[in-house]
């Protein structure tokens, strides 16, 4: 049996995906001999996928991921993400099999989580990798509307299920912001968005980063900088950070405030539910000190 990490057994049997969880040692057997790889250790971390290294017969090393089936489109949405951004700033995608959400890709070096970076270094390092990824996409990805439509479904089906383990000034601003970012989506400003960048996803690659595991989007790139501003909530004003990303890339901080406020909530939600604590409860607590202030994200 595949050493499958705890996050993602919770999150398979949440999403009522026990079958796969049965089905993996044969599943990981099978799409090593069609690729013809040698299986190497599993990664700890994940929280959506079984992780493992591999490699390729001819000597290359590489990773196989196998997301957990899930409703939606989530594995052609990774894999249309990873085929549009064509290696830049994102692992390449050698090989796949969308009916059955297995991936075959480049594998990387250690992350940016790894590195022990203050803050004031891993944030230029995200932002950056944020807009090279951005461009125009005529792909069929889902839009921001539909992020923001998602993510407020799963805070109001998780948070009473879960105990209420945030406010409800804080679920409420989260789906005040939801709304707001639902109504505001412009297939004119779209542009492919990763959907997850945080210090975790970022790997070293040569001299310099490149992303995993994104979602795939096709929204404003407010989109990904709100999921920067969720990141690491113990640390700094929020309000500074979300007018230095603002500043940085040109783009709009009321817009990044939202998806912030947004996704900091879902994902609370949605580490508690792996089990991922202190930094769910830390998460949420950041939602509510910010829902308390009940201030402006950012002076005139």
């Amino acid at each position: 049996m595949p050493d499958v990490p705890e996050t993602v057994r919770a999150k398979a049997v949440d999403l009522g995906a026990t079958a796969w969880l049965e089905n993996l040692p044969e599943l990981v057997a099978s799409s090593a001999a069609r690729w013809g790889l040698r299986l190497g250790a599993s990664f700890k971390d994940p929280t959506e996928a079984y992780v493992v290294e591999v490699t390729r017969n001819d000597g290359t090393p590489a990773v196989l991921k196998l997301l957990i089936p899930r409703p939606g489109s989530d594995a052609a949405d990774e894999i249309t993400f990873l085929r549009e951004a064509g290696g830049e700033a994102c692992a390449r995608l050698l090989a796949y099999d969308e009916s059955l959400g297995v991936l075959l890709l480049e594998r990387l070096g250690p992350a940016l989580s790894d590195l022990g970076l203050p803050l004031s270094r891993r944030l230029p390092i995200l932002c950056d990798l944020a807009v090279a990824v951005w461009r125009p996409t005529a792909a069929d990805l889902p839009t921001g509307a539909a992020r923001a439509d998602r993510m407020s479904r799963y805070i109001r089906a998780k948070w009473r299920a879960l105990g209420e383990p945030c406010g409800r000034a804080a679920v409420e601003s989260a789906l005040a912001a939801g709304e707001s970012r639902r109504r505001a989506h412009s297939p004119a400003r779209a542009v492919l968005v990763h959907g997850d960048i945080h210090q975790w996803n970022a790997m070293r690659a040569g001299d310099g980063f490149k992303l995993v595991d994104p979602d795939g989007y096709a929204a404003e790139p407010e989109c990904d900088l709100g999921v920067l501003l969720r990141e690491d909530p113990t640390e700094g004003d929020p309000r500074e950070r979300c007018a230095w990303l603002a500043e940085r890339t040109g783009t709009d901080p009321r817009a990044i405030w939202e998806w912030g406020l947004l996704d900091r909530v879902a994902t609370g939600l949605t580490l508690t539910v792996a089990g991922l604590q202190p930094v769910a409860a830390e998460m949420l607590a950041a939602a509510d000190a910010i829902a308390s202030a009940g201030t402006e994200p950012f002076r005139p």
